[in-house]
């Protein structure tokens, strides 16, 4: 554990999801490998597997998410949308028409919604959700997508947030933007300098938390995020630390 910054009072704390309550890396590996599978199963694809010897892949998909978000660029804020209109993209490509390919973009998220939640959370990480949740508001900000009812987590948070479209029609724009963190002081009636942020994005969680007025602890030990360019609070080497920064 390293402190860059004086720490004041905390009266709630945020969590990223992804790489911070769990790592994340080895379970979208595994849905890559399961989604190649899926499409490669498709009757309406296979003549692309083998003929053309497609490989349905990130980099086949990317080439069609960097169109999506061209055509319309709020979608880099909405990860699940972007993939929809990948897929629907990727079908119409390859000359599907376009309401076949919308339903089969739409199968095709849906598949890989249900395996994006699909792993089990670290108990060492639930346990300081159940701890802190009896002496702190808990709350979620995530860019992405994933489940915390499936995870069996939610319970542990006043509010959830997760950036893109929302029911009411509105954008939450991905971090390190602030609509979320905004969003959460409104919500929880707290000052942003009496919220700890706990992420391990050097932009999206520790740029994002510290343009919005918090505080901000820096999980450094998935070395997956961007690293940092300004210095946070603290840098925790384990999120378990956390408990023990709180306590004293």
């Amino acid at each position: 554990m390293k402190f860059y910054r004086r720490l004041t009072e905390v009266k709630a704390i945020s969590f990223d999801l992804d790489d911070t309550l769990y790592s994340n890396k080895p379970v979208m590996q595994a849905i890559e490998i399961k989604m190649i599978a899926y499409f490669s199963k498709l009757p309406l694809l296979q003549k692309y597997t083998t003929s053309q010897k497609i490989l349905f892949d990130t980099p086949f998909w990317s080439q069609f998410r960097r169109q999506a978000i061209l055509k319309q660029p709020d979608l880099v804020h909405d990860v699940v949308q972007v993939r929809l209109v990948t897929y629907r993209l990727g079908f119409v490509s390859l000359g599907l028409a376009k309401d076949i390919a919308q339903q089969q973009a739409q199968a095709a998220l849906d598949h890989f919604i249900s395996l994006r939640s699909n792993f089990t959370v670290p108990k060492e990480s639930e346990k300081l959700l159940a701890d802190l949740s009896q002496q702190y508001p808990l709350i979620a900000i995530s860019n992405g997508n994933v489940d915390t009812k499936t995870l069996g987590i939610s319970q542990y948070f006043q509010h959830i947030y997760h950036a893109g479209w929302q029911a009411d029609g509105r954008l939450l724009k991905q971090k390190p933007v602030t609509d979320m963190f905004t969003l959460a002081c409104r919500h929880l009636a707290l000052q942003p300098s009496q919220i700890l942020h706990v992420g391990d994005c050097g932009r999206a969680d520790i740029q994002g938390a510290l343009r919005a007025g918090c505080q901000a602890a820096w999980l450094s030990c998935y070395d997956v995020g961007k690293p940092i360019t300004v210095l946070p609070h603290v840098e925790l080497n384990n999120i378990i630390q956390l408990e023990f920064l709180l306590s004293n």
